[in-house]
């Protein structure tokens, strides 16, 4: 039987660039859990989904990151993909000459040594007509000329096809408009599941209105300093972070 914990954060410390930025953050999430991340600018929240995921600028010094059980600070950024850990990136990069579909079959036969051209066509279909998305653009180079929101939902599109464990989704709701929005948080509900968990940074309650958090977590100078239900958010909206800082 899996363990409730999906990921177990333990005494995190990470410098970026010389500066220590997390500074001795704990953290737990939960299987069938939507969690919600939020605080103020430069409070750390970016730095901590790029250390999970194992990006090289962000320096681990000290703590554990424990995902369903085993510690994976030592693993590179593909061997953890490989283990059902996705990152959705606030600025996605354009590839130039690698269309959206053989990047994704590309990602398939990657994670899946079962992996089938008849399954990925058919799993490709369904799940770009879940978020709109047509079968011209999945031809075009992947992000090259594409809007912000055709970004986002072509993060989306990668995750559903990746079918993550832990989905972590840095900002995808910026700049995104009340239709895009909605597009985006219709792929994010469709991805979750009873053994999967979702990690939403985000600074603003409006995406948190079609993807409904469990948890929502405060961070603050490197750490989570509160946290509580979805209603949280509605207080941040109306009284901002400096109540918390002052306690």
């Amino acid at each position: 039987m899996k363990s409730k914990k999906i990921l177990e954060i333990k005494n995190l410390h990470v410098e970026v660039e010389g500066k220590e930025i997390l500074k001795g953050l704990n953290l737990t999430l939960e299987r069938g859990k939507i969690n919600a991340l939020m605080g103020p600018n430069g409070s750390g929240k970016s730095t901590l989904v790029n250390a999970i995921m194992g990006h090289p600028k962000y320096i681990v010094t000290k703590g554990q990151i424990l995902f369903e059980g085993e510690d994976i600070i030592n693993l590179s950024p593909d061997k953890r993909a490989k283990k059902g850990i996705f990152l959705s990136f606030q600025y996605p990069r354009e590839i130039s000459g690698v269309g959206v579909s053989k990047f994704l079959k590309t990602i398939s036969k990657k994670l899946n040594p079962e992996f089938s051209l008849t399954d990925f066509k058919k799993n490709l279909k369904e799940n770009s007509e879940i978020l709109g998305i047509s079968k011209e653009m999945n031809e075009r180079y992947l992000n090259a000329g594409f809007s912000g929101g055709e970004k986002k939902k072509n993060e989306i599109l990668q995750m559903l096809i990746m079918n993550p464990q832990l989905m972590m989704l840095d900002e995808t709701d910026s700049g995104l408009d009340v239709d895009s929005l909605k597009t985006v948080a219709k792929g994010v509900n469709a991805a979750m599941g009873k053994d999967k968990c979702v990690f939403i940074i985000t600074h603003y309650k409006r995406i948190l209105e079609y993807v409904k958090p469990d948890k929502v977590l405060i961070m603050i100078n490197g750490k989570i300093v509160l946290s509580g239900s979805g209603k949280l958010a509605d207080e941040l909206e109306k009284k901002g972070y400096e109540w918390i800082e002052e306690d």
